[in-house]
């Protein structure tokens, strides 16, 4: 079955077999680009370096043989992210990575014919482009061909995150063919006009779209040599190095330095949920709410497949430099507002997954979250239970904070409370609906306790 969000490219598709494997089926019109591909050494080098995943040609029939050219099998992704999820560092080293391939496409007599940015995803702790059909062989004298694309996908959203606000990423989840340019020149600072890469590639590129978009342009007529294709990545390169963002101010990000635990209850709450994890040995966790990633570490540290959520852009900033600062390869860093979760987007809404879609885990943990789902945002226990229940496969470690708790006092300073039902004995109740309890502890010198629950298989 043809994969849903597979099929704007007439050069082929995913699809999944019988078998289930994930397999891509190479359309005849594709195979002398894919032959130059293969014997150039392109792919090879690509590779190597850890810049294009790998696959194996094999002898399996594809839903179209009759214009079908080859099938191949390429590594999987064991979690699909998308550039909305990620952190300012994360898209920028998304952005740089496809610049790389480009220049080193050149090398090898190929060209880049599509940037996009969910042609990119996170696998080993680092950027990998994942879409072999992306190459073409490259033609003297020819314009890049995914130069809007690049400035939509990358440079644009990253220039609004870096020089306006950072929550401008989600942009790219309403425009899903990237953030157009137009609009992005009106929401930049006037500053911007002043940076010469931001000005020619973003400002004068969104005014000469303006102007030619009623018009018929004969592209055939416009050349650009083989040098000049070399200066615009290198320029593009150069304005995407020059973009920073550095996390501070954020609510979040500083919660371990306001935090009501003590050394002894920190440590505790680590070797809790450590022997949570040693008893149920999860094949993967995700962490929900997992702030600057302590938790998730505890996993990931494991050698457990660790995608870390939190709703705040400066926590996951900071969880991902130190992923990458480390080398880590078991955890993934991602930015997601679980009262509003990435949604399935795009054509009948299916091109782009929605949460639930892509689990459910083996195991899910929520530390020190309820309280904020249920008070902060007014979800009652039950949905919440609900939800957990719907993206766990086997096993979930809960905390429960108590009214009496500070941190708890501090969310009910401003307002009413209107949680009567907001108890232990009332979560036990409504979880118990989803999930057994399969142990419990409180956390020394404090209120909280830990629960290790197992789904209830319906």
């Amino acid at each position: 079955m043809a994969v849903s969000s597979s099929f704007r490219d007439p050069s082929g598709f995913l699809f999944r077999g019988d078998d289930g494997i994930l397999y891509r089926q190479l359309n005849q019109s594709y195979g002398e680009d894919y032959e130059c591909l293969m014997s150039s050494g392109l792919y090879d080098s690509l590779v190597k370096e850890g810049s294009l995943i790998s696959h194996v040609e094999v002898d399996v029939k594809g839903p179209k043989p009759e214009i079908m050219y080859k099938i191949v099998r390429p590594e999987p992704i064991r979690f699909i992210s998308y550039p909305y999820e990620w952190c300012f560092s994360q898209l920028k080293d998304a952005a740089l990575l496809t610049l790389k391939i480009q220049k080193k496409a050149m090398e090898f007599g190929m060209s880049l014919k599509d940037s996009s940015a969910f042609n990119i995803q996170y696998a080993n702790g680092k950027p990998i482009l994942i879409d072999t059909l992306s190459f073409e062989k490259y033609v003297e004298g020819k314009p890049w061909v995914a130069y809007r694309q690049f400035c939509q996908h990358f440079l644009a959203p990253l220039a609004l995150m870096s020089r306006k606000d950072i929550r401008l990423n989600q942009l790219l989840r309403i425009y899903i063919d990237g953030v157009p340019l137009d609009l992005a020149s009106s929401l930049l600072p006037f500053g911007s006009h002043l940076a010469v890469s931001l000005f020619s590639h973003l400002h004068l590129h969104a005014k000469a779209q303006k102007t030619y978009a009623d018009k018929t342009v004969d592209m055939s007529s416009y050349k650009m040599s083989h040098l000049s294709l070399v200066g615009l990545i290198e320029s593009l390169e150069g304005a995407v190095k020059k973009l920073e963002w550095q996390p501070k101010g954020r609510e979040w990000s500083e919660y371990y330095k306001s935090t009501n635990y003590g050394v002894a209850s920190f440590q505790h709450k680590k070797q809790i949920v450590a022997k949570f994890l040693d008893h149920v040995g999860p094949v993967d966790v995700w962490d929900l709410g997992a702030n600057i990633g302590v938790f998730s570490r505890l996993a990931s540290d494991r050698g457990i497949e660790t995608v870390a959520f939190d709703v705040d852009p400066a926590a996951v900033e900071k969880s991902y430099l130190e992923s990458r600062r480390k080398g880590e390869t078991h955890i993934l860093p991602l930015v997601i507002d679980l009262t509003n979760p990435s949604p399935p987007i795009g054509w009948e809404n299916k091109e782009r997954m929605s949460i639930e879609e892509r689990g459910p885990a083996d195991t899910v943990m929520a530390l020190a979250l309820l309280h904020h789902l249920a008070i902060a945002n007014n979800l009652p226990l039950g949905r919440i239970a609900r939800f957990l229940g719907s993206i766990c496969r086997r096993w979930l470690i809960v905390e429960f904070v108590p009214k009496t708790d500070s941190q708890v006092e501090r969310l009910l300073a401003s307002r009413e409370d209107i949680f009567s039902e907001y108890t232990q004995m009332k979560f036990e109740e409504e979880f118990g609906h989803y999930f057994a309890i399969d142990d419990s502890e409180n956390i020394r010198d404090s209120q909280r306790t830990l629960y290790l629950m197992r789904r209830i298989q319906k």
